[in-house]
């Protein structure tokens, strides 16, 4: 009898436990001015051979990065862009191989339309997942900063 209490306890215990988890859910966020820089981008980089692979908007809080993992095969040439928020002091990108070690570090720091965008190229040596961090910092909003990543491939 004091086994199946005990059996009972530990299950509502284990279900409280699950039930109190906060779930961390990608709110998305875009505005008017982003989505032209975003279009402009996706045009230019059209022209220049490369298609859409991947896009995400995303809202983000000053100073936490924002981790993305993308599997990148060998020998493709990818580009990525980065676009923050016009208001942003600070905008920052790193990428790191499955070993973590670090293959791309790119920073912008000002305020307006040149320095919210970071665009880089990479060509994987061997066909394995990346991760891709960005981060913001804004002195006038802590959260719901807006960016946007765009993963593109070059067409042969």
């Amino acid at each position: 009898m004091k086994r199946h209490l005990l059996i009972f306890v530990l299950i509502i215990s284990f279900c409280q436990l699950v039930k109190g988890q906060d779930v961390v859910k990608q709110v998305s966020c875009l505005d008017s001015a982003l989505k032209v820089k975003v279009d402009s981008l996706k045009a230019e980089m059209a022209t220049r051979g490369f298609m859409v692979l991947k896009e995400a908007n995303l809202t983000m809080e000053s100073g936490y990065e924002m981790p993305i993992f993308v599997p990148l095969t060998e020998g493709i040439w990818y580009d990525f862009a980065f676009i923050g928020d016009l208001s942003s002091d600070l905008c920052e990108v790193r990428m790191y191989d499955h070993s973590q070690k670090q293959v791309v570090y790119e920073k912008e720091a000002g305020n307006g339309m040149e320095s919210n965008l970071i665009n880089f190229s990479y060509t994987p040596k061997i066909t394995e997942y990346h991760v891709i961090k960005t981060v913001q910092l804004n002195t006038q909003k802590e959260k719901q900063i807006c960016g946007y990543v765009i993963m593109f491939k070059k067409l042969k």
